[in-house]
This record gives C-alpha cells, sequence and structure tokens, in this order.
C-alpha cells in the first residue's frame, strides 16, 4: 500500500521536507510557530490546522520512508 513511498527520490524529498519545515524564515517558521499553538492549546483555527498539516506532512512522509527502508533491511 505504501510501496509509493519507496519510489519517492530523496533528493527532492528532503528539499521538500527542509523547505517547508523552516519556511517563512522570517518572523519564525510556520511549523515551529504551529507547533507552540499546539502545545499551547491555542492551534483551533481551520487554517492553523491546514497550516500544521501541510508544513509537516514532509517530514512524516520522510520518517515513514526511513522507518520502511530499516525495516527492510532487519532480518
Amino acid at each position: 500500500m505504501l510501496n509509493w513511498i519507496d519510489r519517492l527520490p530523496w533528493t527532492w524529498l528532503l528539499l521538500l521536507a527542509a523547505w517547508l519545515a523552516i519556511a517563512p524564515i522570517t518572523p519564525e517558521p510556520h511549523l515551529v510557530e504551529k507547533l507552540r499553538m499546539l502545545s499551547q492549546g491555542t492551534l483551533v483555527r481551520p487554517l492553523d490546522i491546514f497550516d500544521l498539516l501541510m508544513h509537516a506532512t514532509p517530514l512524516l512522509v520522510v520518517l515513514i520512508k526511513l522507518w520502511r527502508q530499516w525495516r527492510k533491511g532487519q532480518p
């Protein structure tokens, strides 16, 4: 089911994940701002929730791809 993740090229996936993780750089990255809002309990607006999902999804895909490759290497 997740075979499409295995076919994603690492270069583009890492570039996209890094770009969305730090964008916009000033005044602070959205991902940092949204995670702080989540920890404070102020992440309630649908736009903020969408923003968190948009900026965090590529990082989650990287983690899933790493996990799948690690599992393939296990005996």
